[in-house]
Parts: C-alpha cells; structure tokens; sequence
C-alpha cells in the first residue's frame, strides 16, 4: 500500500519520469520515510501494550539473574534473522527493545543480524550462488549477530545511551506501576499508549527525515558501475575497501544480491563481494543518524566500528574456505 501511494504521488499525482534521478530519489524518500514512521508507531504501541501487561522489566529481571550461556544472544540474532529489515526499518523495533529495558547487548544482536539476513536474499543467493554460499552467508550473519551483541553487552555500555531513552524508560515503569495499582482495564490503558507512542514518532520524526534524506540521495545518484570499478581488484586491502565504501550506503539485501552477482562476474573474489553486501546492508549512514536519537555518538561510532570489523574479518575468511 504504501509502495502504492509513494508510486502515486511521484510518478502519478506529480508526473515525473522514473528514470529522472532526482525522482527516483524522491520516491525513495517518501516511500522509506512513511514506512519507517508507521513502523515505529505500531511497534512502539505492541510494545507498549507489552509492557502493560507484561512488563518487560520481568523479562530484563530474568536475563540478569539467570545464566543463559550465550544463548539469549543467538535468539535475539535468530529473532532478527526472521525479521524482514533493512538497517533503517529495525530501528522502531530496536528502539522499542531499548526503551523497554532489555540488555543493550541483545537488542544489539537484533539490530546486527535483521538487516543482514533476508529471506528474499537467501532465496536470490541460493539461485545464484549455491548452498555452500548461502549457508556461509546465513551462518555468518547470526555468528555476526551473536558474537556482536555479546561483545558489545560486555562492554558496560548503557552509560552512552541517551538521556531520551533512560526518561523512556523510567517514565514507562512508573506509568505500568500506577495502572497496576489501579487495576487499569486494556480500554482504559489504550490512550495513554497511543499517546505515547505518537511522541516517540514526533521525538524521533527529525532524525528520520534526515537519515532517509541522506539515503535518498545515495540512492539516487551513485551510479550504478561506481562498484565495479573501485572493487574490481585482487588485493589485501580489496577487503576493507569494500566494506568501507560500502558502509555508508543504504539499500537491504535484496537489492544489493545483483550487485554481488556482477562484482563476482568480474572476478571479485566471493568473500570480498559478500563482506561488500554486509556492508551495504548492515550498516549505513542513515542507520547512524537514526541511533543518534537512542544513544550518544560515542556508542553509535563503538557500535559501527565494532561491526565493521567483525564483517573485515568474515570477509577475509569468506575468501579463505569459499
């Protein structure tokens, strides 16, 4: 539907040609910007309705107290692996983790693995690339996800998190206290979670326009052989040039597989091609902008810095077994 209303606008109501630029970029920034908004208002009214009725504080409570060996890591990868999301349209769900209280490490593995495992790329990788391919680049993005958000949530970051979240966070406990002392029916909780999620939408509304206003014009004007030209080379370095270039774009796994598919037509060697497409995917300048709302820019660079290591290093032994 919104696909449909962004074609309408652009390309009906308006009249522009899809193959201007400014247009396609256009239409990219009103089709992700209303996707993103409505996305962050109905995640962030379940999770107030969660929290409601079963605070998440319990579930935080639970993490903390029990030894899970890990192994709340790799379902908050597997939950993002399921998730169909690009870098930018799992920031609502991650925001709303955040602001619920759960351990930023595995909100953390959720934001690492969403964007970079797609059904619609596994199947497109799959067709393309073959099993062994496509069960490396599977594995990966939850090992990625996994050992990330492990690292990061030993790294007692919480202190970076911004003063938005923790007055979110306090203020959503105390409200859930009062309701329970009332005895509060759903109908009678309902208004207050619509209202709050409108103001997480209005609070955060600035940093979305302008993250998927820088997504926009990457999408609009990088041409489209600017890839294959720079990354078309066999070297030590091809690795860490790739996923630096790449990380500052913004597009989900999908679209990038046919990217991967000409750069390794072109003899980039397949693990280079698919640390290129983590990057692309995992990470992206918009994706930054958006986190600035959450957390401090000393967490949003630890975070980034953290991952694109991590994808260097897959990249490298990608080149090695594949």
């Amino acid at each position: 539907m919104i696909q449909d209303f962004a074609d309408w606008v652009v390309y009906g109501l308006m009249g522009l040609d899809p193959a201007v630029r400014w247009a396609a970029a256009l239409h990219f920034f009103l089709y992700d910007t209303l996707k993103i908004l409505l996305l962050l208002f109905l995640i962030s009214v379940v999770m107030g309705i969660v929290n409601a009725w079963f605070p998440v504080e319990r579930l935080r409570n639970y993490l903390a107290k029990h030894r899970l060996y890990g192994f709340q890591y790799l379902l908050a990868a597997l939950f993002g692996a399921v998730t169909p999301f690009c870098s930018c349209s799992s920031i609502p769900l991650f925001i709303g983790f955040v602001r619920g209280g759960i351990p930023l490490g595995v909100t953390f593995s959720f934001l690492i693995t969403s964007p970079l495992i797609n059904e619609v790329a596994v199947a497109m990788f799959l067709g393309t690339f073959g099993y062994q391919a496509t069960l490396a680049y599977i594995l990966s993005g939850l090992v990625l996800g996994s050992v990330g958000g492990w690292v990061l949530g030993h790294l007692s970051l919480e202190r970076y998190l911004s003063d938005w979240v923790l007055q979110q966070q306090q203020h959503a406990s105390l409200q859930t206290e009062r309701w329970e002392e009332q005895h509060a029916s759903f109908a009678e909780r309902l208004p207050a979670i619509l209202r709050e999620a409108l103001g997480v939408v209005r609070s955060v509304l600035l940093y979305v326009l302008l993250g998927i206003a820088v997504g926009a014009l990457m999408h609009g004007y990088v041409p489209a052989g600017f890839f294959e030209e720079y990354l078309a080379r066999d070297r030590w370095w091809s690795v860490p040039l790739a996923v630096g270039v790449a990380v500052p774009m913004y597009a989900n796994a999908a679209g990038v597989v046919p990217i991967v598919e000409v750069l390794v037509a072109k003899g980039i060697p397949l693990g280079t091609a698919i640390a290129f497409m983590m990057g692309v995917v995992g990470l992206s300048l918009p994706e930054a902008m958006l986190l600035k709302k959450v957390m401090r820019w000393q967490l949003v660079a630890i975070f980034f810095g953290t991952v694109t290591g991590f994808i260097i290093l897959s990249g490298y032994l990608f080149n090695l077994v594949l």
